[in-house]
């Protein structure tokens, strides 16, 4: 480990074998709160780069429960965008299910914002709390499944305190989003920054990755927002390519960003219902692009618009509505077996 924090003082970037090798020693506790502090700050210092994050994501992947699913895509950000918007990803995850695409959805608990994806799926009576074999009949049943983070990296409790000490983001908020134990293959990955998209579509190409939008908007959205251009980095079969998605050109015609915004976890889940039983608005446009992009990297769809209109029709149809139930009465089925 000294050699390894000895390059980083000399803001030298590390390999993948090197972050492999320090995530490892960090994962298993054999680093103590002192070299943590350092490898993370020097890390944060430096700046992060893909082979120091993809091998974070491999050491933290490799230290989780597993859930054995197969064809499964996950909707995540990074958080952190300070925008504290209504949970778009995650209604996104929950309009693809009800499509028939299988998603393997991974997060936890509000963090950065007034609510997290736990927090509103919780909100809907929707059981987080999961073992893996739960999840994968979960996902086979009804095309939906949550990994609660706590829950399946455990080894991040070597890790937890030295993060509240530092008390800002560092490289575990970028390998977070990306250690799936489902270990997925299809991926619509929000970031906070737009400097961190090739970084993001570079690590990934280490982790096996079929196919992946990396996105951030610019009005600052961890998401594809329905009121400015969002810039993309796509990763197809190993290949990186750059998109921009425009709404004026989709006919979004959103009306204001504060449309967008949440609260807690009762009034989240609530606006969540609305438009699932059809209720047209921003925030029902914004769940539909992002949708979209579930779509493109489930390979369900070529075009983006093509993609964005089905998204449409579907939720107004109140189809997402009637699936959310399903999987609420699933839930309801499992609390009534854990508490026997």
């Amino acid at each position: 480990m000294d050699q390894i924090l000895k390059k980083l003082k000399n803001k030298e970037n590390l390999s993948y074998e090197e972050s492999k090798k320090a995530f490892s020693i960090i994962m298993e506790g054999k680093a103590s709160d002192n070299q943590i502090y350092d490898f993370l700050t020097l890390l944060s210092e430096k700046g992060e780069v893909s082979d120091e994050i993809a091998g974070g994501v491999y050491i933290l992947r490799d230290k989780s429960k597993r859930v054995n699913v197969q064809n499964c895509v996950d909707t995540c950000g990074t958080g952190g965008d300070g925008k504290n918007t209504l949970n778009i990803s995650t209604a996104s995850a929950l309009l693809l299910a009800s499509m028939g695409i299988k998603v393997a959805k991974h997060g936890n608990k509000a963090v950065s914002s007034k609510c997290g994806s736990g927090d509103v799926l919780e909100a809907l009576n929707i059981k987080i709390n999961l073992e893996p074999k739960d999840i994968e009949e979960q996902i086979n049943k009804n095309n939906f499944g949550f990994m609660f983070a706590p829950n399946y990296h455990s080894a991040m409790k070597y890790v937890g305190p030295t993060r509240k000490k530092i008390g800002k983001r560092t490289i575990f908020n970028m390998i977070g989003p990306l250690s799936s134990p489902a270990l997925v293959e299809r991926q619509v990955v929000g970031v906070f920054d737009k400097k961190l998209l090739k970084i993001f579509g570079n690590g990934l190409k280490n982790l096996n990755i079929k196919y992946a939008w990396i996105v951030n908007s610019e009005d600052g959205l961890d998401e594809i927002s329905p009121y400015a251009k969002t810039n993309i980095v796509q990763l197809k079969d190993n290949k990186i390519s750059e998109i921009t998605i425009n709404p004026k050109e989709l006919n979004v015609n959103a009306d204001k960003f504060e449309n967008l915004l949440g609260d807690d976890a009762k009034f989240n889940a609530n606006k969540m219902i609305e438009i699932f039983k059809g209720e047209d608005n921003d925030f029902s446009k914004a769940v539909c692009l992002n949708t979209a992009a579930g779509l493109i990297v489930s390979e369900k769809y070529n075009d983006f618009k093509l993609a964005y209109n089905y998204a449409r029709g579907f939720i107004k149809s109140g189809r997402a509505y009637k699936h959310l139930i399903n999987i609420q009465n699933v839930w309801k089925y499992f609390r009534k077996n854990i508490k026997k």
